[in-house]
């Protein structure tokens, strides 16, 4: 029985490819958003605070209702919450293409669009993935996963960007909103999934702990937090640059083409990135590659804002923090599930992720907030920068290591 978990399964195999498609539309449409800053802000009349804090909202409620979508999937099953989040992500786009204030901004793009991404992206797929592959394999399958997300950046972005210089952006929206009804047919991959938590299977030695007991445990785990810390920073990071690196680029006389190939390198270049670190997650310790990760995001901000801005540079910088865009999605879960076990993977996982969206949240807002006040980006280059020192130091002071006994035996097999 034991030797069946560690072949792909067909199951497995449906389940991986589904996630992996889903997470390239639903992520795919998001990262596009930065790209209508300027557009509906000169039909709106409002402030970059105004787009920056609708985003925000999307954000914050994106990780503040996470953890109760994701407990929501492990009580009644991964498709039927991913096809309520589908139609309310519908929903959000629709209601956008209308608007006419800021206010209507904030409750479309942000209230609807941050619960409809709540229930269609990573820590719900990632629940049901790391409940069908052997722990040996969790890494690398999470890391497929990731991929899919920038697959659909690369992809998704480009095409969002031909859309609104064809049709206008309200028209564009429409035409997305049709591409996300593609994640309700894709839901049904997770037909062979056992989503239930009482059904999720248990690492050797794990204890069958209720989802109380699991939240009790994870909220006196030094090292959880600190991985909450880390992840703070990797949401603020990518909150900044998906919705100002386009603006900021053609603020400084760059052609607003070149901010969309920016972004779908990003996305190109975080498939390798995403997939790699999910491989090196499986073989290396996961919380010293994050801290390089971190350390190298400070690095790359750095050398992006301190040499002259270029065409070249612009798209230099975004493949090079492309490749450690989502890094850091397949070697947190990968370390949440060390810690703590699968049964409530994705409950926990939530948990972190609302972390991260808050992060999210002061990334997209303030960077929006400082500009309309100074003019420039500039502050909030430096502030990403400390920031990213700052993860890399929380990143070398966590341990991975299991917050249960393990077995003897299974220790024994874990040391060969």
């Amino acid at each position: 029985m034991s030797s069946s978990r560690t072949d792909w399964t067909r199951s497995a195999i449906v389940a991986v490819a589904a996630a992996a498609f889903i997470v390239t539309i639903s992520m795919g449409v998001r990262q596009s958003f930065g790209l209508l800053l300027q557009p509906i802000g000169r039909d709106l009349g409002i402030a970059r605070e105004s787009f920056g804090f609708a985003i925000a909202v999307q954000n914050l409620l994106f990780g503040l209702v996470q953890p109760f979508v994701a407990a929501l999937s492990e009580r009644f099953g991964i498709r039927r919450t991913l096809i309520a989040g589908a139609i309310v992500y519908i929903a959000g786009l629709l209601a956008a293409s209308a608007v006419h204030t800021g206010d209507g901004l904030v409750l479309s793009f942000g209230v609807l669009v941050g619960l409809a991404l709540s229930g269609t992206t990573f820590v719900i797929v990632l629940g049901a993935v790391g409940r069908l592959v052997a722990p040996e394999q969790r890494s690398v399958a999470f890391g497929i996963v990731t991929a899919g997300g920038s697959l659909g950046q690369f992809a998704v972005v480009p095409l969002a960007q031909a859309l609104i210089g064809a049709f206008g952006w309200r028209s564009s929206l429409i035409l997305l909103a049709v591409l996300v009804g593609s994640v309700i047919v894709a839901a049904f991959g997770f037909r062979g999934a056992r989503a239930a938590a009482g059904t999720a299977p248990r690492a050797p030695g794990e204890p069958d702990w209720s989802l109380g007991a699991a939240l009790v445990r994870a909220s006196r785990h030094r090292h959880y937090w600190l991985l909450n810390g880390g992840f703070f920073v990797c949401g603020f990071h990518i909150a900044f640059v998906g919705t100002h690196l386009p603006a900021y680029l053609v603020d400084r006389g760059i052609p607003a083409a070149i901010g969309a190939w920016s972004l779908a390198l990003i996305g190109l270049f975080n498939i390798a990135g995403s997939y790699l670190f999910g491989v090196w997650g499986g073989r290396h310790s996961r919380p010293r590659l994050l801290a390089g990760l971190y350390a190298a995001r400070a690095v790359a901000i750095a050398a992006f804002v301190l040499l002259p801005l270029s065409p070249a540079s612009a798209l230099v910088f975004a493949a090079t923090f492309g490749f450690l865009w989502l890094g850091t999605v397949p070697l947190t879960s990968g370390a949440v599930a060390s810690m703590f076990g699968l049964k409530h993977l994705a409950t926990l996982n939530g948990v972190v992720f609302l972390s991260h969206q808050v992060g999210a949240f002061f990334g997209a807002w303030w960077a929006g907030l400082l500009f309309d006040r100074t003019g420039s980006y500039a502050t909030i280059w430096n502030v990403s920068i400390v920031l990213g020192i700052l993860a890399a130091v929380l990143s070398l002071a966590t341990r991975d290591t299991a917050a249960f006994p393990r077995a003897p035996q299974a220790a024994l097999g874990a040391a060969t």
